[in-house]
């Protein structure tokens, strides 16, 4: 039985990126949009790879076996 347990894992370390990214964005007339840029793609990559392991996790639609030999 697959646990919820990765998703908690996953998050922290995507947590601990962004707040590294967050620390340590150069200092400059574009910090801002940086930072940002980084924190958006790390939270969309979290959502994509969160939504990706649900839907193996509880599939929606159960898969139908069909015989070939009745």
């Amino acid at each position: 039985m697959a646990s919820i347990l990765p998703i908690f894992l996953v998050f922290a370390v995507v947590a601990g990126l962004m707040a590294l990214a967050t620390l340590f964005t150069p200092k400059g007339p574009h910090q801002i949009v940086i930072r940002t840029s980084l924190l958006i793609g790390l939270v969309a990559c979290y959502l994509l790879w969160m939504v990706t392991y649900l839907a193996q996790l509880h599939p929606l639609i159960a898969p139908q076996y069909t015989y070939l030999y009745n």
